[in-house]
């Protein structure tokens, strides 16, 4: 205790020391009330924005590069600007020649796939021609050394290249499924894309005034928070004086506990002297007599033993403490009299409880402006009313959305009959690699039947039928080679000249900008796709420009320089608005009167402690006497010593009294001297708690009274500086909402509502619906179906030639008219082994 209020006085001090310059200094904290919290607005244009489409990566992105290098070796020529601008002006002046020349990389290929579209039909009936006159895909004749090595060479070979096949229709079989998935949403995207660039600046009046109405979001959310302005002001207050109240508070109550503790051990002080003095004697008066017949009876002749020893002893048996030698603590006890008058731990609680009321009693003060307040915040700014009003840009707007009508409009019947010839290309897609897919299933077949009938032949219980049927299965896939080759390569071709035109055409050129910059230049476009009318633009805009402009995130506000028409921020001036509601807000006052601190009767119980004098007794005094014996000889030695010489002595008389002296001794130690020091230690508590108390209790008192005095003095001044801080952190809380719902309005009318980003959008994801949607994997397809088309012929060759090896071996006899002498006759009679 002693040292908890050694330390709490200059912490105290120090506390309100800091407490007193931060108010002083008049520093706005607004921690306690926050920043404003973000609002959420219903965007006016939100279903004009476009989602950007991106392809996600995938395992086709390198297949997609290696077309993409295909296609730029079998197009070499640059954008051609001419050829374009001639078409869409004037069809009749394009020239043949020029179109082939611009396509002779395609002519080149068209070449490649007559010949294969000639050659392999061609082959095919002189194939079957031969096998019909079973001069080709027969049986090997002869048996020699090297038959292992060739079999098993072709066997490899021909294993390799039906993997080959098998991974072109695979991937085929992928890209053709990946181009009819995308082909429809694609497709569907279209009008969807229109109609949003339509919508984009149709109804940007209604547009304005949602958004004007949406200014009873701030509205609302301030009123809501000034339901609670009082008890956030009173909290505030409460948060920032607590740090000197509490203190105060806490010392007042330990000092409380201390004038308890200290009125108790000076009365308990008090109450044991007059003990120890009444004690003392009759204690005196009992030693007296029994020292008396000691000395008496120790110095007769006849006493045997230590006799000198116990009469020595016995003449030391006075008192040792002198107790009617302490200081008196009546006047201290006069002047405390009736202390504590006030229970300190109720009151501290009572005044703990009221400071803690205090958001409550500030809400209870202030309702009455807050009221005032409210009906200032549910009133609309005369700029935002007419926010709708004379906003320019309406004529473009409707030239915009009547072409833009008129495109989606004619574009639906076209992108059905897109969707229509899409499945179309899909089922004879899928067939078509059926059918590779099959060529490839026949060689593995007959692979493993020959590989099995060739481990068989060893064994000549074994039939060579598995042999046989492996060699059928190839011949299967040959045939099937044949009869769809014209079809592959029709269907390869045809997808080729499509989509790598658009690959090479369109894409290239527009992901380079050559197409905007065909666009920008004068004389390129006919009148009726004068883009720069349609889209409502300034005259002479670059178009490319525009769109950079755009994608990066520029809006038709800057595009059409709508700020020279039109004063945006001359409609978002709020600030006669705010200025009521500041002019509201200084009138808002809390009373902190009902806070005392200390109640008067505490303040008597701590005056009184005060002027007590309780730290000028002269506690030394008394531990000089504590420190002494209570009896200058120990009466229970001697007692004892007493008892062993009445055993010792010879004369039963002497011995018998010297024992009846020991017996009395006893009694006297047990009835009076142990009351004695009982009553010695319990003073030497007293007289030490109050020695260790004492010196600073009356620092301390004052410190306490001073500082009581001094916060009580300057509450009111604290709290009105705390509530015009609180006041213009709650303003600038509040106006925090209606920044937000200006910024929210700039930024929706000037990026969203009248934004062309959505423009640029519609065009990178046309672009991504074209080109990385549906032109990649359709190339893809084509390459991957050209690949397996292209492979068909080492197919053909490496099955024919494996079968033969496959089908049992003739051998010939020695004999030179066999049949293997007869002219254009196939052997039947085999030979004997080399």
């Amino acid at each position: 205790m002693r040292h908890a209020l050694a330390l709490l006085a200059p912490l105290l001090g120090l506390g309100l020391g800091l407490s007193l310059s931060q108010l002083a200094a008049g520093a706005t904290d607004c921690k306690s009330l926050g920043p404003a919290e973000p609002l959420t607005f219903t965007p006016a244009a939100r279903a004009r924005w476009l989602a950007p489409r991106v392809r996600a990566p995938g395992l086709l992105d390198s297949l997609y590069g290696t077309v993409h290098r295909f296609l730029s070796v079998v197009q070499l020529n640059p954008f051609p600007s001419e050829l374009v601008k001639a078409l869409l002006n004037e069809l009749a002046s394009v020239k043949v020649n020029e179109v082939v020349r611009y396509e002779v990389g395609y002519v080149v290929c068209a070449v490649v796939a007559g010949l294969y579209l000639l050659l392999m039909p061609t082959a095919g009936l002189c194939f079957c021609w031969c096998r019909c006159r079973r001069r080709c895909g027969g049986r090997v004749k002869t048996e020699h050394k090297a038959l292992a090595c060739e079999c098993a060479a072709l066997m490899v070979v021909l294993l390799l290249t039906t993997l080959l096949l098998l991974i072109g229709v695979v991937c085929a079989l992928v890209t053709n499924q990946r181009t009819h998935e995308q082909m429809g949403p694609s497709v569907e995207a279209v009008p969807e894309t229109l109609l949003s660039l339509r919508g984009l600046v149709s109804d940007v009046p209604q547009e304005l005034q949602a958004v004007a109405q949406q200014f009873s979001l701030p509205q609302e959310r301030v009123s809501e928070e000034l339901d609670g302005v009082g008890v956030s002001i009173g909290t505030a207050v409460h948060t920032q004086l607590r740090s000197a109240v509490y203190p105060l508070l806490a010392a007042v109550g330990s000092l409380g506990q201390a004038l308890q503790v200290s009125m108790h051990h000076l009365q308990a002080l008090n109450a044991t002297v007059v003990e120890l003095q009444a004690g003392q004697q009759d204690l005196e008066s009992a030693l007296q007599e029994q020292r008396d017949r000691l000395l008496q009876l120790l110095q007769e002749t006849g006493c045997q033993g230590d006799c000198a020893g116990a009469l020595s002893r016995a003449r030391a048996l006075e008192l040792g403490a002198d107790f009617s030698q302490v200081p008196s603590v009546d006047h201290v006890l006069h002047r405390l009299k009736g202390v504590p008058e006030a229970n300190f731990s109720s009151m501290v609680q009572e005044e703990n409880s009221t400071f803690n009321a205090l958001p409550t009693l500030a809400a209870m003060q202030t309702s009455s402006v807050v009221q005032e307040l409210k009906k200032a915040v549910a009133q609309q700014p005369e700029g935002l009313r007419t926010l709708a009003e004379g906003f320019p840009g309406s004529e473009a707007a409707s030239r915009w959305a009547q072409a833009l009508q008129e495109v989606e409009e004619s574009s639906r019947p076209y992108l059905q009959e897109v969707q229509r010839y899409e499945t179309y290309r899909w089922i004879v897609g899928c067939v078509l690699c059926s059918v590779v897919l099959l060529v490839a299933l026949c060689n593995l077949l007959g692979l493993n039947l020959g590989i099995w009938g060739l481990s068989a032949r060893e064994d000549p219980s074994q039939p060579e039928a598995k042999g046989e049927a492996g060699a059928h299965f190839l011949m299967a896939g040959v045939g099937l080679s044949f009869l769809f080759a014209a079809p592959l390569i029709l269907l390869v071709f045809a997808t080729f000249l499509v989509g790598g035109n658009v690959q090479t055409l369109v894409c290239q050129s527009w992901e380079s900008g050559e197409l905007f910059e065909f666009a920008d230049t004068p004389g390129n476009l006919p009148p009726s796709m004068n883009l720069s009318h349609l889209l409502g633009l300034r005259k002479n805009i670059s178009i490319h420009q525009a769109y950079r402009q755009c994608k990066e995130g520029a809006a038709l506000w800057t595009v059409l320089q709508l700020n020279d028409s039109y004063d945006l921020e001359e409609h978002l001036d709020i600030s006669q608005y705010t200025n009521k509601l500041w002019q509201e807000l200084q009138s808002l006052k809390v009373d902190t009167q009902s806070l005392d601190l200390l109640s008067s009767a505490a303040r008597r119980d701590l005056e009184a402690l005060q002027s007590s004098g309780l730290q000028r007794v002269h506690y030394p005094n008394f531990l000089v006497q504590i420190q002494r014996p209570v009896v200058k000889t120990s009466t229970e030695q001697l007692a004892q010593e007493l008892e062993g010489l009445a055993q010792a002595q010879g004369n039963s008389v002497l011995g018998q009294r010297l024992q009846e002296e020991a017996h009395g001794l006893r009694n006297l130690h047990q009835e009076k001297v142990v009351p004695q020091q009982s009553l010695v230690a319990k003073l030497n508590l007293s007289v030490r708690a109050l020695e260790s108390s004492a010196p600073n209790l009356q620092l301390e008192t004052s410190d306490v009274l001073a500082n009581v005095t001094y916060l009580k003095g300057e509450l009111p001044a604290w709290a009105t500086r705390i509530l015009r801080n609180v006041s213009q952190c709650f303003l600038a809380r509040e106006m925090g909402y209606f920044s937000q719902y200006v910024a929210w309005v700039r930024e929706e009318v000037t990026q969203r509502i009248a934004t062309c980003q959505p423009l640029s959008g519609a065009l990178d994801n046309s672009r991504v619906i074209l080109c990385d949607m549906v032109a990649d994997p359709w190339n893809a397809f084509w390459f991957c179906l050209a690949w397996c088309t292209f492979f068909l012929i080492p197919s053909i060759i490496f099955a024919v030639k494996t079968s033969k090896y496959f089908r049992p071996i003739r051998k010939r006899l020695s004999s030179t008219s066999s049949e293997e002498t007869q002219l254009f006759h196939i052997p039947r009679v085999t030979s004997l082994k080399l």
